[in-house]
């Protein structure tokens, strides 16, 4: 369980933060890892950013069958 008194970061003045080690070390995040930054709503996220070989395979078992609708033509 992370615990939320101390994940509180300062942003520098050069706009960077640290990301507590509690974090860091749950989310599996390494030296060199890409991030992406999402404004969602006024909430600031960090996203992974993975390699394409990543998503292969990741629709795997998905039906792709399209019923004719007469209506569509």
């Amino acid at each position: 369980m992370i615990d939320m008194k101390t994940n509180v970061v300062t942003v520098s003045s050069k706009y960077q933060v640290v990301i507590p080690q509690a974090v860091r070390e749950s989310a599996h995040i390494k030296p060199g890892s890409k991030m992406m930054v999402v404004n969602y709503g006024g909430i600031i996220r960090l996203l992974p950013v993975m390699a394409p070989q990543a998503y292969r395979g990741i629709a795997r078992g998905m039906d792709t069958t399209i019923v004719d609708d007469p209506e569509r033509f």
